[in-house]
């Protein structure tokens, strides 16, 4: 089994997130959208309340920050409606192990996690798993990344952002 030095492993994660934010188009999931919509029309609050990802339904949306959000019911709509940020994925909706690696990364619903009552999203499963690895010390580099490439286009962002 080959041996992989950290700097190889950055190497391959820059090349991989770079690749991948080339095909980001906004600044932010709140105009980071698919198909019209943020997190690609998954209702935020089902994340909280169902434990998973639900599609959500041309009958309930909401808008926030200029984005159309879609919900499953109703409920869920108010819910969202009364207190947006709560439920609104962290660093804009891009992926929070690429936010902690200093990129703008899409993200899919699938990969998700609540830490202390925020939404974080990922680029894949398999991200999901690495983000996984060391939850706390990501969310502590991606909040502290989040405050310069926030205002970035996604495009813009080439290099990691490397912090010890």
């Amino acid at each position: 089994m080959p041996l992989y030095t950290s700097k190889s492993v950055l190497l391959g994660l820059t090349a991989l997130f770079s690749a991948v934010a080339f095909t980001a188009s906004a600044d932010e999931i709140t105009t980071f959208t698919k198909g019209g919509t943020a997190i690609g029309g998954t209702d935020p609050v089902a994340y909280f309340t169902e434990g998973k990802p639900v599609a959500g339904t041309d009958e309930f949306t909401a808008v926030y920050d200029d984005v159309t959000w879609k919900f499953s019911s109703a409920e869920n709509r108010d819910l969202f409606e009364a207190d947006p940020a709560k439920y609104a994925p962290q660093y804009g909706g891009f992926c929070a192990f690429g936010a902690a690696m200093g990129f703008k990364v899409p993200v899919v619903p699938e990969a998700w996690s609540i830490v202390d009552g925020k939404l974080y999203l990922n680029n894949s499963l398999k991200v999901q798993e690495r983000f996984e690895e060391d939850v706390p010390g990501h969310i502590n580099n991606a909040t502290l990344n989040w405050e310069i490439i926030k205002e970035k286009k996604p495009e813009d962002l080439k290099e990691p952002i490397i912090r010890n």
